[in-house]
């Protein structure tokens, strides 16, 4: 099989099930896994794919959610920039929601060990990573756990949500744009995000700039509800003018 007609394969094999993986595909064409690699780089390229870790999605695809894996791996130089940068918006002896999302448990990863804080979460991963601080106050909000992302949902997560005030959130996204807000695949999770927004004095973004311009199904906040956003410098000046007009302060690591 020549490379065109292997790559058209892999195009309709990736359209029908949502998404394929490199080694499956390796298997499957009995080729190695750096031609089909190449195979996706080249559909790529073409706009007819978009890779994520592992494999690729058709391109369009705007309500696929990467695993919690996928979303370690996507972008993690500008993730951890990004974290770091974050670090300078905790309130010293204050308290602060940690949202669900992969650049949000950097954030908790590098926390000092001797902060103090108070701290409110519905993800493990996040929780996991701050349980052994003894100068955190943590506070772990329960629900239905989504196995995709280890994110409490539903009435449980609402209710606790709506009884707290903190200084600050940290808000995770999988996408954005300056006329849509923020958006995620997922109605629940979009409901205990908005209820985290209401539940926090000041709203601090934390995206890398591959998020931007991409809008999922469920909307949960407007940049006109969002103070901060900490993005990597590869968000485009338009977009960035477009955010600020909004009245959201833009910073770029």
């Amino acid at each position: 099989m020549y490379a065109p007609e292997r790559q058209q394969e892999i195009l309709r094999l990736a359209r029908e099930a949502g998404r394929v993986d490199v080694l499956s595909l390796a298997e499957q064409f009995q080729v190695t896994a750096e031609t089909v690699r190449r195979d996706l780089t080249a559909l790529d390229r073409a706009g007819l794919v978009r890779r994520v870790h592992g494999g690729a999605i058709p391109a369009g695809r705007l309500d696929f959610e990467p695993d919690l894996t996928e979303r370690e791996a996507t972008a993690a130089d500008e993730k951890d920039r990004i974290a770091a940068a974050a670090l300078a918006e905790l309130p010293a002896g204050g308290s602060v929601i940690l949202d669900a999302g992969s650049t949000v448990a950097r954030l908790a990863a590098a926390v000092p060990v001797d902060t103090a804080l108070t701290v409110v979460t519905h993800a493990l991963p996040v929780a996991a990573r701050l349980a052994d601080h003894t100068g955190i106050d943590l506070h772990l909000v329960g629900g239905r756990v989504r196995h995709r992302t280890r994110a409490a949902v539903d009435a449980w997560a609402l209710r606790a949500y709506a009884e707290i005030r903190a200084d600050v959130l940290f808000l995770a996204t999988n996408g954005f744009t300056a006329e849509g807000g923020l958006t995620t695949p997922d109605l629940a999770e979009a409901a205990v995000k908005r209820a985290a927004v209401a539940a926090a004095r000041r709203v601090v973004v934390l995206a890398d700039s591959s998020k931007s311009g991409q809008e999922q199904f469920a909307r949960f906040a407007s940049f006109a509800e969002v103070d901060l956003l900490i993005t990597d410098r590869g968000l485009a000046p338009a977009h960035k003018a477009a955010i600020e007009s909004a009245g959201t302060e833009v910073v770029l690591v």
